[in-house]
């Protein structure tokens, strides 16, 4: 079983507190959680927003999982009284929560709808919720409980929920004083409410705003640290066939590639690995990567995702794909081990948008190339097959990056195509190239210096995933934007500057297959 309030105390409450944060406001966000996954349970609930894009900035979003304000105001003031924070503080943090647990809890859901895979996971979380919180879940979420674990009365200080209180004349004396003191609090809070200069509502997200713009030492915006992944793809006869490596430091990276080393000897090389402080620095699944690796290695063309606390598998058959499933589980208890389900098109190139768009919205002023570079590298370009005409649906994020890409200075990029494996290497690479410039040829029409873009087509030499599986296929077309005076080493993720040896440490060969561009390569500067 999941431990989701675990995972979401790990992933969600690091971005939404600030560094030095009291204990108290970590439990507090611990509490809020399970509230959050029973309201999630609930389908009607989940069901107002799910086809929406929930951005992981989106204060709002709490807003629309609660309409009724009186819900949620007695969800903040009754964490604040439990907690001992304070309850404009309780309403940011909620606040901020919200969109990042949700994108947090959709993907641990993976394929599963997240109805049911919270039901499914009832008892992970169900413990943590107050006896209050009956007054605020819908009676699904509370006849789901009344079938587990009852809910908790010994989180909150309030007598709301209170039903079974010894009767007899000493209680009845308290009730007056009971009474007076919950309208003393009320009266607190509305005067609080009425203040010339009342404390903002989300006072964590102006302390977490002005971090960023000062220049945390991060260099990332709190709100956006990713979990760490590993994607790995095997070929036919078994070997490394892709990898792929996003870490938030290299001691982490060290780790990982120290065990792919250990399964794949030398193969391991080829593995691509992006270190930035934009991902977390822990990998839930290091410490059973040695028995994990070897149980994917024994698997021709197969492919597996592990991000945070899930491992997501394909394979080209249902026995293989059965099987992997069993042993990976039987390796990584702790782990939600999935198979990737059918190929989403129009969802994939969706999310992607919308993440890419996140990515846009977190840059700030002056942002570092790079991560311009990875923000547009984030949305998919589903060309038509044997075309290189850019979707309608991509040009208003493009719009968007010119002026952005126009605005920094001296930030050079590499524009690369990739291909899958469905036809000729020739021809592969002539379509990959094409597909570049074209990007470049649009954003060049959009106002960017030409001499600010460089292309290069790839072909099929450089797989992020299988190539034996329809998602496989469409995760190896894409188009990446690489800072066009640094790329990172397929071994240990250091940089290297474009008059310095390639990956490959053969400038001059005649296969192609180096990423930066030299005189073997066909590569387009106009």
């Amino acid at each position: 079983m999941m431990d989701i309030i675990s995972h979401l105390t790990r992933t969600v409450s690091p971005a939404v507190l600030e560094e030095g944060s009291s204990p108290a406001k970590k439990n507090l966000l611990e509490q809020f959680y399970a509230i959050f996954a029973t309201r999630l349970a609930d389908a009607s609930t989940y069901d107002r927003f799910a086809h929406e894009t929930i951005a992981r900035d989106d204060n709002a979003f709490y807003d629309r999982v609660w309409e009724e304000g009186g819900q949620r105001d007695q969800i903040s003031r009754e964490l604040a009284s439990q907690h001992d924070v304070d309850v404009t503080d309780s309403r940011g943090l909620i606040a901020m929560a919200a969109p990042l647990a949700f994108h947090e809890i959709k993907s641990l859901a993976g394929a599963t709808p997240v109805p049911q895979f919270l039901h499914d996971n009832l008892g992970s979380y169900q413990h943590h919720v107050p006896a209050w919180a009956a007054a605020v879940l819908p009676a699904s979420a509370l006849a789901a409980t009344s079938a587990g674990v009852p809910l908790s009365d010994t989180v909150s200080t309030a007598p709301l929920q209170r039903t079974e209180e010894p009767q007899g004349s000493f209680m009845k004396a308290l009730l007056p004083i009971i009474g007076l003191i919950i309208l003393g609090a009320l009266a607190w809070a509305l005067l609080r409410g009425c203040q010339e200069n009342p404390e903002p509502v989300a006072t964590p997200a102006a302390a977490v705003a002005q971090q960023v713009a000062q220049g945390n030492e991060s260099g990332a915006a709190i709100a956006d640290i990713q979990p760490a992944s590993l994607r790995i793809a095997t070929g036919e006869n078994r070997q490394l066939y892709a990898c792929n490596l996003s870490v938030g430091d290299e001691t982490l990276q060290t780790n990982v590639m120290n065990v792919l080393t250990s399964v794949f000897g030398d193969e391991a090389n080829k593995c691509r690995a992006d270190v930035d402080d934009s991902f977390a620095t822990d990998m839930p699944a290091a410490a059973q990567l040695a028995t994990i690796l070897p149980i994917i290695k024994n698997i021709p063309n197969a492919s597996m995702i592990i991000k945070g606390d899930t491992i997501t598998v394909n394979a080209p058959d249902q026995a293989a794909l059965d099987k992997l499933i069993a042993d990976l589980q039987a390796a990584a208890p702790a782990m939600m081990v999935q198979a990737e389900g059918p190929l989403d098109l129009q969802g994939e190139i969706d999310d992607s948008l919308a993440a890419a768009d996140v990515a846009m919205n977190n840059l700030g002023e002056n942002p570092d190339p790079r991560d311009v570079a990875r923000a547009l590298s984030l949305q998919v370009i589903n060309f038509k097959v044997d075309e290189a005409v850019i979707p309608d649906v991509n040009k208003a994020f493009l719009d968007r990056a010119t002026k952005i890409i126009t605005e920094v200075p001296d930030m050079e990029l590499m524009i690369i195509g990739h291909t899958d494996s469905q036809a000729s290497d020739a021809y592969n690479l002539k379509l990959s190239q094409e597909r570049a410039d074209s990007v470049k040829a649009y954003l060049v029409s959009k106002g960017i210096d030409a001499s600010k873009l460089v292309t290069k087509g790839m072909g099929e030499s450089e797989p992020v995933a299988d190539n034996s599986t329809e998602q496989g296929r469409f995760r190896n077309r894409r188009i990446e934007f690489m800072v066009n005076d640094e790329v990172v080493g397929a071994n240990d993720g250091m940089t290297i500057n474009s008059d310095s040896l390639d990956p490959d440490l053969n400038p001059l060969d005649s296969n192609n297959d180096d990423l930066l561009p030299d005189g073997d390569d066909a590569t387009s500067a106009n």
